[in-house]
């Protein structure tokens, strides 16, 4: 493992001091090669506002800390290399590191907010005081057996198989990465088998339905545009929600729209249908938003399905159904899998699949919709 001294520019001339773990990389089952890179936020930083002296002093003293705490982190490392045992790390509280490393992934809500939640129900399940003294095979299993049989939603139902999917994931994550970082002696990730993902409903629009709703009223218009945007481009609505004016590009052959994915942080360069653009309006100002004045709400989530009411579809939509369908069209109008796999920025074509296998099904659906012929022979 390669460990190092890095520093973030920060606003306002500022730098964050961190540590980088770097571990080799693998390639996964894709066929891309993955980084696995950690890091150690030391909440020490470097001001570069100005040369007063007491200001360039201070800098002197918090890298001098951080070059001192790097020193130590290289020794805990060979301390695990070599089977040395190191007694702070063991006695260092389970919980807290796992609140350390939640707090790693702040930049990033979707994450953060999994990794929240499963802290919560992580509290719930492990005594305060417990540290990495405690954190053996028996504690990995009990922790999967109580998300399978004992943890709650706020409402009081028990957890869906995607949930649990996702909490124990978070775990797995957080006692890999001690296990790197030799706060564990032994990788217990094995311990016990992973929650399986359940295929969830994937509601989404026929071709009917979406013309039906784009003739329909809509009390927020910006609403109505976003989510036709949305089944027509199969943008999610976290990039639709930050899309801003520069990253629209009007192109003498055709419009583009070059933006980073809010879930993936992938790099896009999406081309959109002439319609799609003409509902994004007029161009503003290069940073303001192309719809302004949209936000998820419980009012805007609610207005979604009167929407759909009016135009008479009897479906629960909501604006990731939008998604859905773009995908489905696309499918349904005999575009490759492939194409459909880059336009949607997944990152692994067994997403994209999921939707071939719902046409799949509607094609044999379809298939028995024509009464049995009452055939005879006789002259």
């Amino acid at each position: 493992m390669k460990i190092t001294l890095k520093g973030k520019k920060l606003k306002n001339s500022r730098e964050s001091l961190f540590i980088e773990y770097y571990n080799g990389s693998l390639i996964d089952e894709s066929g891309k090669r993955k980084h696995r890179r950690s890091f150690e936020y030391l909440n020490l930083y470097l001001d570069h506002s100005s040369k007063e002296r007491k200001l360039q002093n201070q800098n002197k003293e918090n890298l001098e800390l951080a070059h001192n705490i790097l020193s130590i982190r290289k020794s805990e490392h060979l301390q695990g290399k070599y089977k040395i045992a190191n007694t702070r790390k063991k006695n260092t509280n389970f919980l807290e590191y796992y609140t350390k490393l939640k707090e790693e992934r702040f930049e990033s809500k979707g994450n953060y907010d999994n990794w929240d939640a499963a802290g919560l129900h992580l509290e719930r399940y492990c005594p305060s005081h417990y540290t990495f003294e405690d954190v053996n095979e028996d504690f990995v299993r009990g922790f999967r057996r109580y998300l399978d049989q004992t943890a709650e939603t706020k409402s009081h139902t028990r957890l869906s198989q995607n949930t649990k999917h996702t909490y124990y994931n978070k775990f797995k994550a957080c006692l890999r990465r001690a296990f790197e970082e030799n706060f564990l002696d032994k990788d217990l990730r094995k311990a016990a088998k992973s929650f399986e993902m359940a295929e969830s409903n994937r509601e989404y629009l026929t071709m009917d339905e979406l013309e039906k709703l784009a003739r329909t009223y809509c009390k927020y218009l910006q609403l109505k545009n976003a989510f036709l945007v949305s089944c027509l481009s199969g943008l999610r609505w976290s990039d639709i929600d930050k899309l801003k004016w520069y990253e629209v590009r009007d192109e003498p052959n055709g419009c583009k729209v070059n933006f980073r994915q809010q879930k993936t942080k992938g790099m896009e360069y999406l081309p959109i249908s002439q319609q799609s653009r003409d509902l994004m309006g007029i161009r503003r100002g290069e940073f303001d938003k192309v719809f302004k004045g949209l936000k998820y709400s419980a009012t805007y989530n609610a207005e979604l399905l009167k929407w759909c009411i009016r135009a008479g579809i009897p479906k629960h939509i909501t604006f990731h159904s939008a998604r859905h369908t773009n995908a489905l069209l696309l499918l349904t109008m005999g575009a490759d899998i492939y194409t459909v796999s880059k336009r949607l920025g997944h990152r692994e074509l067994r997403t994209t699949e999921i939707y071939a296998k719902i046409i799949d099904e509607k094609m044999k659906e379809a298939a028995e919709l024509i009464p049995e012929l009452n055939i005879s022979n006789n002259g």
